[in-house]
């Protein structure tokens, strides 16, 4: 098991308080029955957005350090780019955090569904990505369609991703066997440019310190038939 840094026991508490994170039975997407599920949208009120972006930007801070100390992590960056909708609010309140907390000034932006035909036009608002260095912001990587689609965007208005940031990895391999987060990697630069607050480990960990035995072991189940094996 792993051990949890303050912030990261701190947001499953709040993410547990809000609703956002609950374990039971869930059907995701992909089909597969899980035994936990995160709804970042659920994050909805100033204590709850306040812990979780001073995740964010504690994460993305120490990424930034070890890159600096020639370990891997998160290269530095100029934007911080949230897609719509649930990484807007995220994306503007780990920008200021990063400002405030660890004196870190990037910009942020974020995209639209639709592209506007009128003022400003097109489908990003905020910093000018062009040209510019982004770190991609998301919530909750299962399959990484999410992810892939956000750097596409970057890409199409002429920004460079440089790495990615994730609240939660489910350390999950994809239809084909392979880690998603590997794929990610591949997109963004290379091993160590995706950072991620929470991983499945974590909460494995914190159910296990909070003796949620029957959960811990419904996550240890699917863990074994969905895990990446070598996380």
């Amino acid at each position: 098991m792993s051990s949890l840094q303050a912030y990261q026991a701190e947001l499953i508490e709040r993410g547990m308080a809000v609703g956002a994170l609950k374990f039971g039975t869930f059907t995701l997407k992909s089909g597969r029955i899980s035994p936990y599920f995160f709804n970042a949208g659920l994050i909805a009120d100033g204590a709850a957005l306040d812990t979780l972006c001073s995740a964010y930007a504690s994460t993305i801070a120490a990424s930034l350090k070890a890159a600096a100390a020639g370990q891997p992590g998160i290269p530095e960056f100029d934007i911080i780019f949230g897609p719509a909708y649930k990484g807007i609010p995220f994306a503007a309140c780990t920008a200021l955090l990063l400002h405030r907390e660890h004196g870190i000034d990037v910009g942020f932006a974020y995209d639209r569904k639709e592209a506007k035909d009128h003022g400003e036009g097109g489908v990003m608002v905020g910093a000018p990505v062009k040209g510019k260095r982004v770190l991609v912001l998301d919530d909750v990587a299962t399959s990484g369609k999410a992810i892939r689609g956000a750097i596409d965007n970057v890409i199409r208005e002429g920004g460079e991703v440089v790495g990615a940031v994730l609240l939660l990895d489910r350390e999950e391999v994809g239809r084909e066997g392979k880690s998603m987060l590997d794929e990610v990697e591949g997109l963004v630069g290379g091993a160590g440019r995706v950072s991620t607050i929470l991983k499945m480990r974590h909460l494995m960990t914190w159910l296990g310190q909070h003796g949620k035995t029957e959960e811990l072991k419904s996550m240890q189940i699917y863990r074994d038939e969905y895990g990446v094996k070598d996380a």
